[in-house]
């Protein structure tokens, strides 16, 4: 009898769920081959370029010769420069020992969870979450539980909320601030609520910071800032790929109780190794150097921001809570649901996605991918003529129901 063959593939990688969006991405790019002047509002990205001083700190270093490995966890120099920067801005007291520099926000947030969870351990997860944080947790074995945000509460998470979430296998919490794909902010009187469940409970927290810079209501607060209990159970996760405009540079880093960094640069040393050297150059300039073309981009976004919200509010059936941060607005479409249209029934945010891009040329992300059904996101990370013509076609398409 012919033994059986071993499957080719592992249950670990079968396990991780393909993008929702995939088809609506699929359907754009053959709209944008074919010359349909397609109107992107999908971007994760600045449609900036990266300031001109971070790109020559990055050539230099090539000149220079630092073409070499360096230790796994990143250079020195760098993570002096971070911890300097948590203690200027963040009001934080960290040494370099409690700073690992990886291949950007992802990549610092996998190595976290692999280094904390065991097979089995709970994850508490807000929604709308960031597309990437169940499907780590997924592939690690562990065991994603989510807490439904409401509008009534600007779609953050309450600490009655998160405390009836945790059980006795909850390990972990993850705390997105400025969310994405929300772009709600936590204050410091929320945030402290929080850390006081947090505390009781003796669980983690990973904070996801990657969007600080782009807050435009009230300011960045970071939970470890909240005193030494909480702190000791924060892993921050942050990096350089939005407000610097560096997504293709890979370079994010993680601040964390030095047990759990050296955990994950054992992790690091074995996997990726080092981030690439130029990269952590011209991460140190970003981090050490003016700060100038943040601020201009930042005005940039906040004047997108303004148009995009008043448009989409003005518009009949959609709602959208004005977001404090990040680059994205995230409307409730829900009342379409039922409702028809040249293309078919609306009957959830994948199908109002497919037929605005299909009859309108309009190019937006389903909240169903964030956790979020009847939600959609748009980014303001395009020009403000994007952005007026998208609103215009959006309201077409509205209009168009029946």
């Amino acid at each position: 009898m012919e033994k059986e063959k071993t499957a080719v593939i592992s249950e670990r990688a079968l396990g991780i769920k393909a993008s929702i969006t995939m088809s609506i991405t699929a359907m754009a790019n053959q709209l944008k081959k074919e010359g349909k002047p397609v109107i992107g509002m999908s971007a994760g990205e600045p449609d900036f370029d990266t300031p001109e001083s971070i790109k020559q700190a990055g050539i230099q270093s090539i000149i220079d010769g630092k073409t070499k490995y360096t230790p796994a966890a990143g250079i020195q120099d760098l993570k002096d420069a971070i911890v300097a920067k948590l203690k200027r801005e963040n009001g934080l007291e960290y040494s370099a020992e409690n700073v690992i520099i990886s291949y950007g926000g992802k990549h610092s947030l996998f190595n976290a969870k692999m280094a904390l969870l065991n097979p089995g351990d709970e994850v508490i997860i807000p929604t709308p979450f960031w597309v990437s944080y169940p499907s780590q947790v997924d592939v690690l074995g562990g065991k994603c539980v989510y807490i439904e945000t409401k509008e009534a509460n600007n779609l953050k998470v309450t600490p009655e909320e998160l405390q009836a979430a945790i059980t006795p296998k909850t390990k972990l919490f993850i705390l997105n601030t400025p969310s994405n794909p929300s772009g709600m902010v936590y204050t410091k009187e929320e945030l402290m609520k929080l850390a006081d469940v947090i505390i009781k409970n003796d669980i983690y927290v990973i904070s996801d910071e990657l969007y600080e810079k782009l807050i435009y209501d009230g300011q960045h607060v970071s939970i470890a800032s909240l005193g030494a209990d909480i702190k000791e159970r924060t892993i921050i996760v942050n990096g350089v790929s939005k407000a610097y405009s560096m997504t293709g540079w890979r370079i994010g880093y993680a601040v964390a109780d030095s047990k759990i960094v050296k955990a994950m640069a054992n992790i690091q040393s074995h996997s990726t190794s080092n981030p690439a050297q130029a990269s952590q150059w011209a991460r140190l300039e970003a981090v050490s150097g003016s700060q100038d073309d943040v601020a201009f981009m930042k005005k940039a976004f906040q004047e997108r921001r303004q148009v995009l919200i008043d448009g989409l509010n003005e518009l009949p059936g959609i709602r959208c809570i004005a977001p404090k941060g990040a680059f994205y607005a995230f409307p409730n479409i829900s009342s379409t649901f039922g409702k028809q249209c040249d293309s078919g029934v609306i009957t959830d945010a994948v199908s109002f996605c497919e037929f605005l891009l299909k009859e309108q040329l309009v190019a937006t992300v389903p909240g169903s991918a964030f956790g979020s059904e009847g939600y959609i996101r748009l980014s303001y990370a395009t020009s403000m003529e994007n952005i007026k013509g998208a609103l215009e076609r959006l309201a077409l398409f509205l209009a168009s129901l029946r």
